[in-house]
């Protein structure tokens, strides 16, 4: 049931550790690559809520879940073989967007598969699982250009080319993204939607909910996106923040045609579920903001980071830059094998402990791993901090999903698996807005800082995670 997500995690790791390598490659700055990174949070943002709302109303030979897993994963492997063969940067950025897209396609219902089979004790295992093949998965992927190096494969390339120890790993991740999500899709069932019903532990609502309020929270959003657009134009702040202050000006005009429409199409049931959405939702948004803030710095800036502060160049054409990104690939692939190790440890944290208190402790763990790099030299000791990266990823993953399943019915566990992910893909569009401005204006470009701003707010999301109302299982 969870083997697929190795194969698509696979994939997620070498865009995580490489393509800003790439863009790097050809030709971006430092300050372009939170903007070039901008296209994958906004493609989650409008693809996984259609994704679960579709696979929510889905009945085929195949079930419900896995017709989108078999068509996502046969997209993304198109997507990782063209990849790596982008010629110019803005090509890169266009693919980064469609592999991105197919991603999710692929990802987004196997949150909601893994709560449609199992019964609720079993959950916070099955999620565990998951993070298990994800570490294993990215682990392989994270090295292989690092291993293909010292097999002998170029790693370095003319100017505008990307080195072949890049591209045959993306080729490689091709492979394994759809065989291993083609086994979990030939080798699985799923329950029929009536079955599924008689097992759901939340009670089913017939009411509609009244969303005639929604306007007092669109005329809120819409003020702050203007208030926002007006203090960029006059502060002559980074034009990436504009994005930002058009996300919420959409939003709340969103809110206000919710608040005055009789439609029931898709867009208005999405919306309608997000503007009700169940309280330990709205508690754990907070948490998954500021983790997933984090992640994202980490994912664009390690790289640049590395290979500035410990390898001592910002030249991407270089065999030092070229040696430095694959020493990040390998660090990458530590976090991830020791989240698959964490994925083990993880029960027995959250046995005597509860699930609160444990991810609290593992987000710390995270924090304190980032920022570390601000203070090693080595690049080799850098793999200690990954150690609390590994336990915060393999939590970020799972506990938040166990906390929350419980509280989703069945007939809708997708599209609220799809609107939990926008508070992974809204952090990430904050992070691309703002991260290159910060560091410009307060850190004099060094790109270290967005780690040291990673570290910080993974500690304040795990004090908000202790916002969130323990239930029977859950504990403390």
């Amino acid at each position: 049931m969870c083997f697929g997500f190795l194969g698509i995690q696979f994939g997620f790791a070498l865009q995580t550790a490489d393509v800003s390598r790439i863009f790097q490659t050809l030709g971006a700055s430092l300050e372009q690559i939170p903007v070039l990174w901008i296209a994958a949070p906004l493609t989650g943002l409008i693809v996984q809520p259609i994704i679960g709302h579709c696979s929510d109303r889905t009945w085929t030979r195949l079930g419900r879940r896995r017709p989108y897993f078999l068509a996502g994963a046969v997209l993304a492997t198109v997507a990782l073989f063209w990849m790596p063969n982008a010629g110019v940067l803005w090509m890169a950025a266009v693919l980064l967007w469609l592999m991105d897209a197919t991603f999710n396609v692929a990802m987004e219902p196997f949150r909601a598969f893994v709560a449609d089979q199992l019964p609720v004790r079993q959950r916070p295992l099955g999620y565990l699982l998951q993070s298990f093949f994800i570490g294993v998965g990215a682990v392989i992927a994270s090295m292989l250009p690092w291993i293909l190096a010292h097999c002998g494969v170029s790693n370095v390339a003319p100017d505008g080319r990307i080195p072949d120890t890049v591209k045959y790993s993306f080729y490689a991740g091709g492979v394994a993204l759809l065989g291993a999500v083609s086994w979990t899709v030939f080798r699985t069932h799923e329950y029929p939607p009536e079955q599924l019903q008689a097992f759901d532990p939340a009670p089913a609502t017939t009411a509609e909910a009244d969303h005639r309020g929604a306007w007092r929270g669109g005329i809120a959003w819409v003020v702050a996106g203007a208030i926002i657009g007006v203090l960029i134009q006059r502060f002559g702040m980074q034009q990436e923040m504009y994005l930002l202050a058009g996300g919420l000006v959409v939003y709340g005009a969103l809110l206000l045609w919710l608040a005055r429409t009789r439609s029931r199409g898709m867009l208005a049931q999405v919306l309608g579920d997000l503007h009700a959405m169940p309280d330990a939702m709205r508690r754990l948004a907070w948490v998954q903001l500021f983790s997933w803030f984090a992640l994202f710095a980490m994912w664009i800036y390690t790289t640049a980071s590395v290979t500035q502060l410990q390898f001592g160049t910002n030249d991407p054409h270089s065999a030092l830059y070229n040696e430095g990104a694959n020493w990040v690939g390998v660090l990458f692939a530590a976090y991830n094998g020791f989240a698959a190790l964490a994925a083990l440890v993880i029960p027995l944290m959250v046995r005597r402990w509860g699930l609160r208190a444990s991810h609290l402790i593992n987000l710390w763990l995270g924090g304190a791993g980032l920022l570390a790099f601000l203070f090693i030299r080595d690049p080799n000791w850098l793999l200690l901090p990954m150690l609390g990266v590994g336990f915060a990823w393999a939590s970020i993953l799972s506990l938040p999903y166990a906390m929350l399943s419980d509280n989703l019915p069945a007939a809708k566990m997708g599209v609220y698996m799809g609107i939990f992910n926008f508070f992974i893909v809204i952090p990430q569009l904050i992070a691309a807005s703002v991260l290159g401005g910060l560091l410009k204006l307060f850190f004099h470009g060094q790109p270290v800082w967005a780690l040291v701003l990673g570290g910080g707010s993974l500690f304040a999301a795990g004090l908000f995670t202790l916002r969130v109302q323990p239930t029977d299982r859950t504990g403390t």
